[in-house]
């Protein structure tokens, strides 16, 4: 798994190659430019403290005896060649002025690298967030029965998040750092391949301790991200239902859930603090050894007289310590790295969930509704078979009819309503609209067809006017009036503030009901679709609202067809046919004076109702 997720973190970075590119050839030239100016200071502190004459001597043998000399040694001459004058105080001054260059000109370059970089993430964790709201909407209502809206909401926020933080500082320091060390390191084997090696043999010992900490941090960050889920869906459960909460008096009992759960993130996120900042001194502990071990050894070669001058020494533990930096931001590289793979396993396994409702490629187009809706031995389980809803339902909505629906809860009435638009397949039999099987059909022209007013009225936080043009942002104004007009909302609508401009809060929250289902029957009107599904649309209702919502769904329902749900019998009494549902199977089919005459399970519903 781990290898397939850095492979897919590697493909999402991949697009953005040109980027990449310009920004790894800027790295390059900083550290070269970096490791210059590391050289140079060397040669600072060398020309201050060293006898100028001598030097210039070494500057006059090693130029007698080019191209022979060592590598170090050649280093040296051109460092000589570049920076030597005739007096030491010219000599410094040109050196001085050289050192200010090559830093001022790395740091440009240290600029375009970053700034790349940062375009590159930045691009990256958007076009995350976009596949995955993308993919999201594609997604069947199934998924979202089981998926809690706090754990979708922490993969696209939380974890595009950790995401965005592992890329920032994997960009920032994996394309640098590594050149920056090898570097310096190759410069460190070009003084002394002996003390290069003693710092090698010490440095193993550091990155396995790192990569440790590493995985350890990885697994933590997977349970910190799935605790974070579950505080975030508390947290929306329990605004979503405030009113409950305070109703019942249980303020004290979901302050008591919430934090607890807190703290439980909190000794996750105290857990994985604990290694991630244990990683910096571990390594600079290593690298301390390392530095103590090569000034003594170092140190006794110089004042021995074997092998290493004072100069060279000098440049090498300059160097060396400039070494350290490097190697200390990689520790934190990998911890970073092992806390973005496990935000992206949940993100792929958020984007590679399919989708269960899925087009097919030669799937054709309905057309305008023109003849029926027929259900042919439907049968309609839940969770693989575990729930049967429908047992072999068979029936016809001819066009222009008015079809109702009634039963006990849990019936399966809604879930015939939900299986019409094809918000779930079938699990056998057939639907057809106007003779097509509607797996055969595009999705589009099934719901293009289908205006849907629930007893769950969803409204969003926005104008009244945007509310009910939902989905058709080119209606004109005249339109979104006459659908108010229709649905019998004008009158409350031009008594708010500002009419139809008016903010309606988060899920409608400033309307009463019967406001929000006329708000929901007016962007029924405004879609005018030739086929409309009701759904309890009253049964939440008080009498009054009922009534006037009655009066809307007339006026919806005129000239079209319709399958209206309902619990309340008196809204049904004048459909063309009422179909009767007890445990997923039709036992009753036919008008309201026929089914009451004939005495079954229609006219027990009924006189229960009205006694």
């Amino acid at each position: 798994m781990s290898g397939s997720i850095y492979r897919r973190m590697g493909q999402l970075m991949f697009h953005y190659w040109p980027y990449i590119i310009i920004s790894s050839v800027s790295a390059i030239v900083f550290v070269l430019l970096n490791s210059t100016s590391m050289w140079l200071v060397a040669s600072l502190i060398n020309n201050v403290l060293s006898d100028f004459e001598k030097i210039v001597q070494s500057q006059a043998e090693w130029e007698k005896l080019m191209p022979d000399v060592t590598m170090n040694e050649k280093l040296k001459y051109w460092t000589n060649k570049l920076i030597l004058r005739e007096t030491p105080a010219e000599s410094l001054k040109v050196l001085c002025i050289t050192l200010l260059g090559v830093f001022f000109t790395k740091n440009i370059f240290l600029y375009i690298k970053n700034i790349l970089l940062r375009i590159v993430e930045l691009k990256l964790v958007k076009n995350i967030r976009d596949r995955l709201y993308q993919h999201i909407q594609t997604l069947s209502l199934g998924y979202f029965n089981t998926k809690e809206t706090g754990y979708i909401t922490s993969i696209v926020m939380n974890d595009v998040g950790q995401f965005q933080s592992a890329v920032g500082v994997v960009f920032q320091r994996l394309f640098v750092e590594p050149i920056n060390i090898l570097t310096f390191v190759t410069l460190l084997f070009i003084i002394s391949w002996k003390l290069a090696i003693i710092a090698i043999v010490i440095l193993p010992l550091a990155g396995i301790t790192i990569v440790t900490i590493g995985r350890s941090i990885r697994r933590k960050s997977r349970r910190t991200q799935t605790k974070i889920a579950e505080i975030m869906q508390i947290l929306t459960e329990t605004l979503s239902s405030i009113r409950i909460v305070k109703a019942f008096v249980n303020e004290k009992e979901e302050v008591k859930k919430f934090t607890g759960e807190s703290q439980n993130y909190f000794n996750l996120l105290l857990q994985r603090a604990r290694l991630d900042l244990i990683s910096g001194p571990v390594t600079e502990s290593f690298g301390v050894i390392i530095g103590v071990v090569l000034l003594w050894y170092g140190g006794m070669e110089v004042l021995s007289n074997e092998g290493l001058s004072a100069e060279d020494f000098i440049r090498f533990i300059v160097i060396l310590f400039a070494i350290l930096g490097p190697i200390k931001q990689m520790s934190n590289v990998n911890i970073k790295i092992q806390m973005g793979a496990a935000s992206a396993e949940r993100i792929f396994g958020l984007l590679d969930t399919p989708p269960e409702i899925v087009e097919k490629a030669d799937a054709v187009d309905l057309g305008e509704f023109r003849q029926s809706i027929e259900f042919d031995r439907v049968h309609f389980e839940y969770n693989d078979g575990d729930e049967r809803v429908l047992d072999e339902v068979s029936f016809t909505i001819n066009k222009g009819e008015v079809v109702a629906m009634v039963g006990p809860s849990g019936s399966g009435k809604s879930t015939i309503a939900d299986l019409i638009p094809r918000f779930y397949d079938v699990s056998r039999g057939t639907i057809r609209i106007d003779g097509h099987d509607i797996r055969e059909t595009t999705l589009a022209s099934i719901r293009g067809n289908m205006g849907i007013v629930t007893q769950e009225v969803i409204l969003f936080n926005d104008t009244i006017r945007n509310n009910i043009a939902y989905g058709q942002p080119n209606v004109s104004e005249e339109a979104i009036r006459q659908a108010a007009d229709a649905a019998n909302a004008t009158t409350f609508i031009e008594e708010t503030t500002h009419e139809f401009d008016t903010l309606i809060g988060e899920r409608g929250v400033n309307l009463s009901g019967g406001q929000k289902q006329r708000l929901a029957i007016a962007r029924a009107l405004l879609k005018n679709p030739p086929i409309l599904i009701l759904d309890e649309a009253t049964s939440a209702l008080d009498t009054e609202s009922e009534k006037m919502v009655q009066r809307a769904i007339e006026v919806l329902i005129k000239d079209r067809t319709a399958l209206v749900i309902a619990h309340r019998l008196s809204t049904v009494q004048n459909a063309d046919k009422i179909i009767v549902l007890e445990k997923g199977e039709i036992i009753e089919v036919g008008s309201h004076t026929d089914l009451y005459n004939k005495g079954g399970l229609y006219r027990r519903l009924y006189d229960i109702q009205f006694e």
